[in-house]
């Protein structure tokens, strides 16, 4: 059983918990406005779930950081040393505000995030799918119609832990490369949203790992 601590609980951290405490893992609670503000969620998810401060959600086995970008230098990082640390953060300019580096190429969102954090180990995942979409496409293993997610990440040994986490909540992996590969993934791309279905198809459409491998595949800057 793995404790998943989440720095960020809106949508799609709110569905990961969800998924996690389903496949029976442990879930603690956070986000920036204290652990009162998640007291309905973590009673709604039962006794696997508690609501905590960030400091407590990083001692997690596998940490979900999912919040908008432009917060990242809130994210504790010593807390965080040595942990696996799952990057849901996508960049948008709109609400982030600009930041030259991702403008320019030079870096990725998830390379930003590792640079804050490097002690951690970071897996960009979950960035690519709309919440409702995520939380209805789980499939047991060998499912015809089971889903596939992509993931980037310098470590192989955290992608491992992290394909272990989407396997136990339902979903198969497609390995993007490091996190300068990242951008593959990013909005804008083939694989970002389009795999999976419209936003107002709320159940979303299976995509299995050749479909992710193939829209990482057509990805171009």
């Amino acid at each position: 059983m793995t404790t998943v601590g989440f720095i960020g609980s809106g949508r799609i951290g709110g569905t990961l918990a969800r998924l996690s405490v389903a496949a029976g893992h442990q879930v603690v609670l956070s986000n920036s406005r204290g652990p009162d503000t998640l007291a309905g969620l973590a009673a709604e998810l039962g006794p696997r779930a508690r609501a905590a401060t960030t400091a407590e959600a990083a001692a997690g086995d596998l940490v979900v950081v999912s919040i908008p970008l432009r917060a990242y230098p809130s994210v504790p990082a010593r807390p965080l040393a040595g942990s696996v640390v799952i990057d849901t953060c996508n960049y948008y300019p709109q609400r982030d505000g600009q930041i030259a580096e991702l403008d320019s190429g030079s870096v990725t969102s998830s390379e930003l995030i590792q640079r804050h954090l490097p002690d951690s180990a970071v897996v960009k995942a979950f960035n690519n799918i709309f919440f409702k979409h995520l939380g209805s496409l789980p499939r047991a293993p060998g499912a015809p119609d089971r889903t596939a997610m992509p993931i980037a990440g310098d470590s192989a040994d955290a992608k491992a832990a992290v394909t272990r986490y989407l396997d136990s909540i339902g979903y198969d992996t497609v390995d993007a490369g490091p996190l300068a590969e990242g951008w593959r993934m990013e909005p804008g791309t083939p694989v970002y949203g389009a795999p999976y279905g419209t936003f107002e198809d709320e159940k979303g459409t299976p995509a299995s790992a050749a479909v992710i491998g193939a829209a990482l595949a057509q990805a171009s800057r």
